[in-house]
């Protein structure tokens, strides 16, 4: 999510890009409430991914990662169409993308299923071992 942002604000120091916003153009988009509420839309998903992934039940949680990283990676990759600043934009846009591989690596490998709750909450053996020596 940061890098999104930080991409975008530091874009606004590539030369022309203010003078086009000023003219109401960003990119090829015409500057109007149908692109900002896109922009916004964009931007939210991932920022309700990081209370959502804290939220959700493991099984609803591992399934929004994947959906959401794998419908990143085009929006992600689109990025870089038309750029003038490969290096600048190159480099966000591979780190986005290394980020979203990332998330689907680690919930397509998630356990499909959430540790018991005595499991969970057992003492390890040495603990009781310990203690029975004791």
């Amino acid at each position: 999510m940061f890098l999104y942002a930080y991409v975008d604000i530091l874009n606004f120091f590539t030369p022309g890009v203010i003078e086009d916003i000023l003219d109401g153009k960003v990119f090829e988009f015409a500057l109007s409430q149908t692109f900002s509420t896109t922009a916004l839309t964009l931007m939210a998903i991932p920022i309700l991914m990081v209370v959502l992934s804290t939220t959700l039940p493991a099984r609803a949680n591992r399934i929004m990662n994947l959906v959401v990283a794998s419908l990143y990676v085009p929006v992600t990759a689109f990025n870089a169409a038309g750029e003038s600043w490969l290096y600048f934009y190159g480099l966000g846009i591979v780190l986005e993308l290394i980020l979203l591989a990332l998330i689907v690596r680690y919930a397509w490998t998630w356990p499909r299923t959430a540790p018991s709750a005595s499991t969970a909450t057992s003492p390890d053996r040495e603990t009781v071992r310990a203690q029975q020596q004791a």
